[in-house]
Order: structure tokens, then C-alpha cells, then sequence
């Protein structure tokens, strides 16, 4: 099937034209953040991709596979 815009619910990169999500912000920051067991806050309009962006990085956490538990948490909206 080929790629389409997504206009309702996480983007796909394999189903949907879209940015890496790990490029927009920065993921070195955030890591240090969940080394440091600190609280961030991802804060943006609707549909600016704020669940895209923290499923790619709960794939990236669980890919590096180098924080405690041995894999992200799950994310709850």
C-alpha cells in the first residue's frame, strides 16, 4: 500500500508520510532525564505527533536497551 497523510490517531512510519520523530527533539536530553529519574513534560498543540514521538522513543529505549527494568514502560494517554 502506499504511504498517505495521517489525520487521525500515532503515525506510522511504514503507513504514513511523516519526520522522524527522534529528530525533533533531543534525544540525548531526554535520556539523560530518564537516566537522572526526572520528570520531563512533552507539551504541544493537538496533533503535533506527541504520541509518535513517544512511541519511537519507547522503541529507541527498548532497542538500547540501557535503563533499569530492561524495557520502557508503556505509555498511557
Amino acid at each position: 500500500m502506499p504511504l498517505f497523510f495521517n489525520n487521525a490517531g500515532p503515525s506510522v512510519p511504514a503507513d504514513h508520510y511523516m519526520i522522524d520523530p527522534l529528530r525533533r527533539i533531543a534525544v540525548d536530553k531526554i535520556e539523560d532525564l530518564i537516566a537522572q529519574q526526572r520528570y520531563f513534560v512533552l507539551h504541544a498543540p493537538r496533533r503535533t505527533g506527541k504520541t509518535s514521538y513517544l512511541l519511537a522513543l519507547m522503541a529507541h529505549l527498548n532497542q538500547k536497551n540501557t535503563h533499569p527494568g530492561g524495557s520502557a514502560a508503556a505509555i498511557r494517554s
